[in-house]
């Protein structure tokens, strides 16, 4: 697909444009009105497609619970082997700007079934829960206090440390807008002991100082809006002496490892990413129990 398309989506999908803007520019891009509309369901994410552990996995067990936050209660999606003999470290997922999704709910799962406590917080709990409209899933997002939200993801950590099926150590991992409250958890949280963000926006870089995480950082080639932010963000970290990696992912768009998106979703930048992260995870968490088969 031209990748005019796929930078025009990506604005729309993060606020630079809203709908029509972006459907008239769209059918300026592919000829016409119909060819928008036809292009339409190649760029919007197909959750059913994609699910790499299906709900009602014997395995697992799944449940939605909440912890207390601000004088809120805040949901999310526990995920746990179903055998209840070990104690797992916990690793905290983080929505993109769409919220809780079915795509989120299943890497959750999968988290869950290398052997993790996966727990998919819901951070738009305290404004009635993500809806099914994606479009108004964003604009909730946009209107989300900062600082509380951060309190809220600082307030998972401290659930997931307490939690008797946790061993204490806890990780987080987020995508796009997840991947920046990643950023922003570590810089807020002592607990966290180890932040992984995918094509996330970097935090304000005169609290890098605070960060004791050590941080998995994934970028996609292409993706401009981020990026132009990274060498800042990758020169506060090496100056103030954190541990980090960065990988850039060339020739891929952000969201790559979206596998419900079918023009951004690259299959070899995301396995190559996800087992640098298990690898990463296993090593500043602790290596998870086995989830029996």
């Amino acid at each position: 697909m031209d990748q005019r398309i796929i930078d025009l989506y990506d604005r729309f999908t993060h606020g630079q444009i809203d709908r029509r803007g972006f459907m008239d520019r769209l059918g300026t891009l592919a000829g016409s009105a119909a060819a928008a509309a036809a292009l339409l369901p190649l760029l919007t994410n197909d959750y059913a497609r994609a699910a790499m552990v299906p709900e009602g996995d014997p395995r697992l067990n799944a449940a939605m619970v909440s912890y207390p936050s601000g004088g809120d209660d805040i949901s999310g999606y526990l995920v746990r082997a179903r055998r209840a003999d070990a104690k797992r470290p916990a690793v905290l997922v983080i929505h993109e700007n769409r919220g809780l999704n079915p795509h989120i709910k299943d890497v959750t799962r999968r988290l869950a079934l290398a052997g993790y406590l996966a727990f998919g917080v819901d951070l738009l709990s305290a404004d009635g829960g993500t809806p099914e409209d994606e479009d108004k899933a964003r604009s909730m997002i946009a209107e989300l206090d900062r600082a509380a939200t951060v309190q809220r993801a600082v307030d998972a950590v401290a659930f997931l440390k307490d939690n008797e099926a946790s061993t204490g150590s806890v990780g987080a991992i987020g995508f796009c807008w997840g991947g920046g409250m990643v950023n922003l958890l570590a810089e807020a949280s002592p607990e966290l002991k180890a932040g992984v963000a995918y094509y996330g926006m970097p935090p304000p870089l005169d609290d890098v100082d605070t960060i004791e995480a050590a941080l998995l950082l994934h970028y996609a080639g292409l993706d401009n809006r981020i990026n132009a932010n990274v060498p800042a963000y990758e020169k506060a970290l090496k100056e103030a002496g954190k541990d980090f990696t960065i990988y850039v992912y060339e020739g891929v768009n952000h969201a790559f490892n979206n596998d419900t998106s079918p023009t951004r979703y690259d299959p070899k930048a995301a396995e190559l990413a996800w087992g640098r992260t298990s690898d990463f995870l296993a090593k500043h968490l602790g290596v998870p129990p086995p989830v029996e088969t």
